[in-house]
């Protein structure tokens, strides 16, 4: 089994080109089921597993585990994707006649609506950072350009000065399987990047002289690429320093820039095109949203609500 488990990583890695977050969960899920197939006899070695004798009862035994254990819905429901994944993988590669995992039911999951900052509550926390400071320019930056553009943080991590075009006030973003994109920000995105700008070289020289890139964009304390458990970590001490009343993670400000854009007239397909959604169906979570808002409004306005 594990001959065919390298060549499915392959596949993700050269085919798929999925993102490394992407295949180190792709694998890590497959590794636990590899182990629970081929447990560790007396002598430290696994024992082998004929894959053609993997069926669909063997696949809800080995998730009946984590059921047992009270792990989460959305986390079972990973591992089974997974799993499908891989055997339809198999069966394309004619080592399976059909996919096993196709007769297992997922987790019925419940739809949670996305956290929206309201426009006021996005404004105050944008420009919380501070400007007298190298790092509060550059996070004043980063803030501006997640709710400016909507992208994903792992997008902003990843870009490059070549990907930025203050001309047209856009960016080429990388997305999901490699995607590229070219996405608008506005003026004040410009602004705090311009701001940014002047003050990047500080933080590049914090990096020693063999492993600086001056091609990146954003740069950690340390001078190099900043991650987004950066980000995050940043994020998490702007939300205490404004006491916003709701926990928000960076990936909140791109649902609240989808949801104001939808709110003011943006049309569905619009706001797919410029968060790189694959499928319109994902998209439609923010009319979701948007209605909860209209509905509040409602009850609070109207005479008879």
């Amino acid at each position: 089994m594990q001959e065919y488990l390298t060549r499915f990583e392959e596949h993700l890695k050269y085919e798929r080109n999925v993102s490394e977050h992407t295949l180190r969960n792709y694998m890590s899920d497959l590794k636990q089921f590899h182990d629970h197939l081929c447990p560790l006899d007396a002598n430290g070695k696994r024992r082998a597993v004929d894959i053609q004798q993997i069926d669909h009862i063997t696949i809800r035994e080995y998730l009946a585990i984590y059921y047992q254990d009270h792990h989460k819905k959305t986390s079972i429901a990973r591992k089974l994707a997974t799993l499908r994944s891989f055997f339809k993988f198999l069966c394309r590669e004619q080592i399976l006649e059909m996919n096993p995992a196709k007769l297992v039911s997922s987790p019925r999951l419940e739809k949670k609506l996305p956290k929206v900052l309201s426009i006021e509550d996005v404004i105050r926390f944008i420009e919380s950072p501070d400007l007298e400071t190298v790092l509060g320019k550059r996070d004043r930056a980063i803030l501006e350009l997640l709710y400016g553009a909507g992208i994903r943080v792992n997008e902003l991590t990843g870009l490059n000065l070549a990907d930025v075009d203050y001309k047209n006030l856009s960016i080429r973003v990388r997305g999901k399987g490699r995607k590229e994109r070219i996405v608008p920000f506005g003026s004040k995105a410009k602004e705090a990047l311009e701001i940014y700008m002047q003050v990047r070289g500080e933080l590049l020289l914090e990096a020693p002289v063999d492993d600086r890139d001056d091609q990146i964009l954003f740069y950690n304390y340390q001078g190099t690429r900043i991650t987004t458990r950066s980000v995050g970590r940043m994020v998490d001490k702007y939300v205490k320093e404004c006491a916003l009343s709701m926990e928000i993670s960076p990936h909140s400000l791109r649902h609240s820039f989808a949801t104001h854009l939808l709110s003011n007239g943006a049309d569905l397909r619009s706001i797919q095109e410029l968060l790189g959604h694959a499928r319109l169906s994902t998209t439609q979570i923010y009319t979701q949203v948007s209605m909860e808002k209209l509905m509040e409004v409602y009850d609070k306005a109207h005479p008879k609500a």
